[in-house]
């Protein structure tokens, strides 16, 4: 009786929502990993070891087994107290992995033993989480603080840096997701609207031109400066006229002043003249008012100064030709079907042939002929978009959407601030994934090579967001173990 009793308050103990969730993602993941390469004129079984679903099998053969001895055999305390060692372990792996690694197309992040491969990237994706909830849940820690900012940014950043120096920037963008976490423990929305207007400068910059990327930077600063001290009628009064002007001098100056004595005053210098003043009187105004708010916008307008004469350099000099290629594709510069473009394209004229319900499984002609390069790995999705169609994707993301969110809400109901801080870093890496996936397969993101969770086939990814997911699961246990 006393081993039954036990077993049950175990098994009452587990979030099966949760783990549901994350069985049915895995097993469809799996199904799809063989449709994407079934040939039928050579068919071979799913289970066979010559094909990538066999292969897979053993993955999730494995995750089981660490899932199992996460749950029975480590004690989150001691994933808390080891998460400073376990950090430092992983920055030397990821630093090693520069020098030691395969170089695999262009990028050094795969450490190579015999048949098997393996991504530090990845696991750090847990270990910087885990450091992060160990040094936030901390009771003297203040988001606010300049110490414990700085300390926090560098935990993510460091990293980052090396990911990027891996030449890995798919799994260095998934860093950002942190964001969502800072957010919910009091990161003001001032910086996530500063990270959005750093991603429309480096946009416009290129689209455009260097001129209108300051000038939506400016607008957006004097909107914000005016809005937080509610005097947007100061903003309609002064800085409206004055925007238009500087909007419409490009033109003026073309048409009456460029052949003129007054050719020196070129637009560029005027919006430069122009933005050094409102730099200069937001900064007055910050000394003398001690308005921490007006001297972030002068940050801000610094930033978005330097990004807008920067950008061209950095995508001319630093991006290499694929990378420099894709962005060009993906913001309408340049036509490329045959090449960069192509894994797009075919993406998504297989997801568009499944129709409503899909062609069936193993019944899709773009997955069956090879049309789409990479398609077990980071285009899955477009092999679920043809073979079970609109209902199939659309019963997909619902699974996620479940997943995420029913990772927010235990996290959200924990009584420990080490498990809330965790899980949302969780639900943020697998909201980044998940948006940046699906979004490169039909058009709206840049293809930057990084895993749908569960569902790309790949050792290194399923563990570690398997590790991830029964980390959370063992500390939300620990909770119920008591309550």
């Amino acid at each position: 009786m006393t081993g039954q009793a036990t077993q049950r308050s175990f098994l009452n103990t587990i979030d099966w929502y949760l783990v549901g969730a994350y069985l049915l993602l895995v097993v469809i993941g799996w199904l799809n990993i063989y449709a994407s390469e079934y040939d039928p004129e050579n068919v071979r079984s799913i289970f066979s070891w010559d094909m990538r679903s066999g292969k897979q099998l053993v993955w999730i053969g494995t995750s089981f087994v660490l899932g199992v001895f996460i749950l029975f055999f480590i004690s989150p305390r001691n994933l808390e107290t080891l998460s400073p060692l376990l950090y430092g372990v992983m920055l030397v792996l990821l630093v090693a992995v520069i020098f030691l690694g395969a170089n695999t197309r262009g990028s050094h992040s795969w450490f190579v033993l015999g048949p098997v491969s393996f991504q530090p990237a990845e696991l750090s994706k847990i270990t910087t989480a885990l450091l992060l909830a160990n040094r936030m849940s901390r009771y003297d820690f203040r988001l606010a603080h300049r110490r414990d900012f700085i300390q926090t940014a560098a935990i993510i950043l460091i990293p980052m840096l090396i990911i990027v120096a891996e030449n890995e920037t798919g799994s260095a963008l998934v860093y950002l997701s942190f964001l969502f976490m800072l957010y919910r423990e009091g990161l003001s929305g001032w910086l996530l609207l500063l990270l959005l207007m750093i991603i429309v400068v480096f946009i416009l910059t290129l689209v455009l031109s260097p001129y209108v990327a300051l000038w939506v930077t400016m607008a957006v600063a004097a909107a914000c400066v005016c809005a937080e001290r509610a005097t947007m009628r100061r903003f309609f009064r002064i800085y409206t006229p004055v925007g238009l002007f500087l909007a419409f001098y490009p033109l003026i100056y073309r048409t009456w002043m460029a052949e003129s004595a007054l050719a020196f005053l070129r637009p560029s210098w005027m919006l430069l003249a122009a933005a050094v003043v409102m730099i200069v009187g937001y900064l007055i105004k910050a000394w003398q008012e001690k308005n921490s708010f007006r001297m972030f916008v002068a940050f801000a307008l610094v930033l978005g100064l330097i990004i807008a004469r920067v950008v061209p350099w950095v995508f001319q000099n630093v991006l290499q030709d694929h990378q420099r290629i894709r962005i060009e594709v993906l913001l309408g510069m340049k036509e490329d079907p045959a090449g960069a473009g192509y894994n797009v394209r075919q993406s998504m004229i297989a997801i568009g042939s499944g129709g409503f319900w899909g062609k069936g499984w193993l019944q899709g002609t773009q997955s069956s002929y090879g049309f789409v390069p990479e398609q077990s790995t980071d285009f899955i999705f477009c092999t679920i978009g043809e073979q079970w169609g609109f209902m199939g994707c659309l019963l997909t993301i619902a699974l996620y959407v479940f997943l995420i969110g029913r990772i927010m809400i235990l996290s959200e109901g924990s009584r420990e601030t080490f498990t809330r801080i965790y899980g949302y870093c969780v639900a943020g890496i697998m909201f980044m994934h998940l948006i940046v996936n699906i979004g490169m397969t039909i058009g709206l993101m840049p293809v930057i090579g990084i895993p749908l969770p569960f569902l790309s086939y790949g050792g290194s990814s399923l563990w570690s967001f398997s590790i991830m997911i029964f980390i959370f699961v063992a500390l939300i246990r620990n909770e119920k173990k008591y309550f």
